[in-house]
């Protein structure tokens, strides 16, 4: 699965995919406050939160939308941010139903928060952030807008050991780590990610979460965004709904495990790495590769270094010592001197696009929809 981190080259929206371009945010002026009510519509009153205080940031409604009222946040990163090498981590495949970036640089994610289902609409303007939230995780979502897009992350702390990796970190000054806090968003795709190929993992989470998911809030139906059921929904999923979805009895039976204990896994998002990574692998089911894959992203883990993928230590291994048959072992040995940093190491390799070349047929799929 390590391929993904890689970039694709920019290509236009397909239609569903396209933004209404009344819900494009326009440029703010140079004296706009960093948080504003838009003009509400002749046919729907005005929203306003409560004044802001000085330790929180400012909320307030923005116009309405057909389904409920928009929050709005405006944000300054402290470095060049790059959104699509940012937030794409997230992205599970072309036609996620959780997450869709459209032509005009804009990007959509529908999750659920603590505080129930919500939709985030981020975009860059000039040096700063934009970003509106629907639905009862609006706030929530705001809230952790920085963290989200890598403001506790700390790229500095890198010191590249090798050429490659420092060209590759010059040439892409905008990555940073993101974290989501949310853990059970993050597991569950990364549990259908288990020894199946990225197609297939990707065909199951759209299934399920088209199927079992709720529609997401805000302007989202002409982008197709649904979010993904809670904890009880993914339990009551029927055996032959798993069958339907290409997903093997072992995989959905370890996400019905965690479904079960969803709330302690997720009090991982607040703990250091090994502590995060033993409480996930208590659950059976969910070795070093599912916690590390999760923990990457919903806790910004620079060192959550994935072992156990098919192809990474092959990539890892070709860039670092060119030996392209490296094992996890030796993967790990030629990332010591960036412990600490293990995962950081590993995003700037598949950025640099020296990987080896194939030199076998892809895996072949496999299909339990017909037994």
């Amino acid at each position: 699965m390590a391929g993904r981190f890689a970039p694709r080259s920019a290509r236009a929206a397909l239609p569903h995919q396209a933004a209404d371009p009344a819900l494009r945010t326009a440029a703010p002026s140079h004296d706009a406050p960093a948080v504003r009510a838009a003009e509400p519509s002749h046919d729907a009153p005005a929203v306003r939160a409560a004044e802001p205080s000085h330790d929180a940031p400012a909320v307030r409604a923005a116009e309405p939308s057909r389904d409920a009222p928009a929050l709005t946040r405006e944000w300054t990163p402290p470095g060049p941010l790059d959104l699509r090498l940012v937030l794409g981590p997230l992205r599970r495949g072309p036609a996620d139903p959780t997450f869709r970036m459209v032509a005009d640089g804009t990007f959509w994610r529908a999750t659920r928060t603590p505080e129930g289902p919500g939709t985030l609409r981020v975009a860059a303007r000039g040096d700063r952030i934009e970003a509106a939230a629907w639905g009862a995780g609006a706030d929530w979502l705001l809230a952790g807008l920085p963290a989200l897009l890598g403001a506790d992350d700390d790229p500095d702390a890198f010191v590249p050991r090798h050429r490659l990796l420092a060209l590759t970190r010059h040439r892409r000054p905008g990555l940073r780590l993101l974290r989501t806090g949310l853990v059970m968003e993050s597991l569950i795709p990364s549990i259908l990610e288990q020894k199946v190929t990225t197609d297939e993992a990707y065909r199951a989470w759209r299934h399920l979460v088209r199927r079992f998911g709720t529609p997401a809030p805000g302007p989202t139906a002409d982008l197709g965004l649904h979010v993904m059921p809670d904890p009880r929904g993914w339990a009551m999923i029927p055996s032959w709904e798993w069958h339907r979805a290409n997903v093997d009895a072992k995989r959905s039976s370890t996400i019905l495990r965690a479904v079960r204990v969803a709330r302690r896994l997720e009090e991982a998002a607040t703990m250091n790495l090994p502590e995060a990574l033993t409480r996930l692998e208590l659950i059976p089911g969910i070795g070093p590769w599912t916690s590390a894959e999760t923990l990457q992203r919903s806790n910004g883990a620079p060192d959550a270094v994935t072992v156990g993928d098919l192809h990474l230590p092959g990539i890892v291994g070709h860039a670092l010592a060119d030996h392209r048959d490296a094992d996890d072992e030796e993967m790990l040995t030629l990332l010591t001197p960036y412990e600490g940093q293990r995962h950081r190491a590993t995003r700037l390799i598949l950025l640099s696009g020296h990987t080896p070349k194939r030199r076998s047929p892809r895996m072949t799929p496999g299909d339990i929809t017909h037994l």
